[in-house]
């Protein structure tokens, strides 16, 4: 029995790359519904009262997340081996810059976990009022916001390489490297308005990565559709080779 390796199957890992990518799609967008219903902008109370009535729709949200991270592990692994016939270097570079957003975003979403904790009813919470702890619930979801753009300026970089490698590759569109591209400068923005202007970043959020959700959308639908020409990728493949 033959064992399938990308340089045998390069259409399959594409196409699994590319179910990855929308389940990734479908998780995250669930994760922003369920925060919309939760949160309350400026409104602690509110929040808590949302987060203790809600409690189990968070949980899954958090599960989400979590599940969101393993398929975004799996898809650094996927670029990797299917970029690598482009450039060895500038791929690996990407590759340490996405799993870098990966830990910092897995660190951001425990806080999503630990807003749950002072609402909690055990005997030991009763040392702290009820404000101070609807009030730390709410630090937590907004520590959750900021690790998270943290994650996506990681995420922003490794989009301009991985947007310049798809375009520079042949055996996929170079118009989706331009969009991936313009998803990594959207989130670049994103992220650097939130800590040098968050006034203007809450402006512009969330308009500010609809092109980000067209590009990523793009990719995903192209990888699990037409996956990548196959001849041209052997054809880089074996160009690559020493």
């Amino acid at each position: 029995m033959s064992t399938r390796t990308v340089e045998t199957s390069p259409q399959l890992f594409a196409r699994i790359g590319g179910a990855l990518y929308l389940l990734l799609i479908v998780l995250g967008i669930y994760l922003q519904v369920v925060m919309g219903w939760v949160v309350v902008s400026a409104d602690a109370v509110a929040t808590a009262a949302n987060l203790t009535s809600m409690e189990s729709a968070w949980r899954l949200g958090i599960a989400a997340e979590f599940l969101a991270l393993a398929c975004v592990t799996a898809l650094a692994m996927i670029y990797f081996v299917l970029l690598r016939p482009v450039s060895r270097e500038l791929n690996l570079l990407a590759t340490f810059l996405r799993l870098v957003g990966i830990a910092v975003e897995a660190t951001a979403t425990l806080s999503l976990a630990s807003a749950l904790f002072p609402l909690d009813t055990g005997a030991y919470l009763r040392a702290f009022p009820l404000e101070q702890r609807q009030a730390l619930a709410y630090l937590a979801i907004k520590v959750h916001g900021h690790g998270y753009a943290v994650a996506l300026l990681f995420f922003g970089f490794t989009f301009l390489f991985h947007g310049h490698l798809i375009r520079r590759s042949g055996y996929l569109p170079r118009l989706l490297g331009i969009l991936i591209q313009t998803a990594g400068v959207a989130y670049l923005i994103n992220s650097f308005a939130l800590f040098v202007a968050p006034a203007f970043q809450s402006r512009i959020f969330p308009a500010i990565l609809l092109p980000a959700f067209v590009a990523e959308l793009s990719l995903s639908l192209w990888l699990l559709v037409k996956g990548v020409n196959v001849a041209m990728w052997q054809a880089a493949m074996r160009a690559a080779r020493p």
